[in-house]
């Protein structure tokens, strides 16, 4: 049987989830080409994977580089895809420019809530209507200790007020778009409780927030079940939309360093598909409050994780092969 034959007999993601939430997959220059078939078949969401982040929208003071975003959400609408925006504002990927003087030292804090709401007003309002809701804030609550935020030049010249001040100007330049908290790790339960209270807090004082991100950087050990539930049935709490914005499932636990395979072995392709098929499982138990399922990524010919955590070492994540055909995991989250 030919492959154009095996490839119509391969049903779309998002036909096949159309009565639960969206699929969507972080997209990037290089794989809105080399992947596109898989693209426009199997989603109906894409995600910027790095070329909406500050660094790359707004290199320099008040010289904004759209041409690439442009290119992105064009696709978006020309193949009837939602977009998502990430992110506006994160510690991470923003250049030292925005926190500087022109002499080299620290700006105060008006000048920095001035910049900060000139570059969400000039993102947001370039693509009204286009992108229908945002990551305001990326990962802005620290993993360990007390402390619900983590350290950063935001908080250090602004405050922890700098994430209200994010949404209410997120808010003010369109009012129509879904405005998200996004977050990793976010179903571990120390750090779940922290992100609850940040955004619990933010909703008792009338901050414009409608949904959390949860991103899913998972792995075939990690986290577990039970706490995905429970993660998910405490934000729910809050009222708010929950999406899964950056789902990959690693083949090697954490804490895993080897380097030497050269194709997953055939437990982890064993173990990662029976983890697909319960996290979808519990994706469509919940489906009355989650909106959206994205991948961070397509297939296994390209993923962040071959540099992360181990630079330079091939990892497999997704339910595509690098070959672009369906792997094991696939038929996994159709087999309901």
């Amino acid at each position: 049987m030919n492959q154009t034959v095996n490839e119509a007999r391969v049903p779309a993601l998002s036909d096949v989830y159309e009565d639960y939430f969206s699929i969507g997959a972080a997209v990037n220059p290089l794989t809105l080409g080399t992947q596109k078939e898989l693209l426009t078949k199997h989603f109906n969401s894409m995600t910027a994977e790095n070329e909406m982040k500050f660094e790359a929208l707004q290199p320099e003071f008040n010289r904004f580089t759209f041409d690439t975003a442009d290119k992105m959400v064009a696709f978006a609408q020309a193949h009837d895809m939602k977009m998502r925006g990430h992110t506006l504002i994160w510690h991470n990927q923003t250049p030292d420019w925005m926190f500087l003087q022109r002499d080299g030292t620290t700006i105060d804090r008006e000048t920095l809530l001035e910049r900060m709401k000139k570059h969400i007003k000039t993102v947001m309002e370039r693509y009204k209507g286009k992108i229908y809701c945002w990551d305001v804030v990326n990962e802005a609550v620290a993993d360990e200790g007390e402390a619900i935020l983590r350290p950063s030049k935001w908080t250090d010249i602004i405050g922890e007020s700098f994430i209200e001040y994010a949404f209410k100007y997120a808010h003010k330049a369109d009012p129509n778009a879904l405005l998200f908290y996004n977050d990793y790790n976010a179903c571990h339960p120390h750090k779940r409780d922290k992100i609850y209270q940040l955004v619990k807090g933010l909703i008792d004082k009338g901050v414009p927030i409608h949904g959390i991100g949860l991103q899913a950087h998972w792995n075939i050990v990690d986290p577990s079940y039970d706490d995905i539930k429970r993660a998910i049935e405490t934000y729910a709490s809050l009222g708010l939309n929950i999406h899964f914005t950056e789902m990959d499932v690693s083949v090697f636990e954490y804490h895993d360093r080897r380097t030497e395979l050269l194709e997953p072995t055939e437990e982890m392709i064993s173990r990662q598909a029976d983890r697909y098929h319960t996290f979808f499982e519990i994706f469509r138990s919940y489906a009355d409050v989650i909106d959206s399922v994205t991948f961070w990524g397509v297939a296994d010919d390209y993923t962040w994780l071959d540099d992360f955590p181990v630079t330079g070492r091939k990892n497999w994540p997704f339910v595509f092969d690098a070959k672009h055909q369906p792997k094991s995991a696939f038929w996994n989250i159709l087999d309901f």
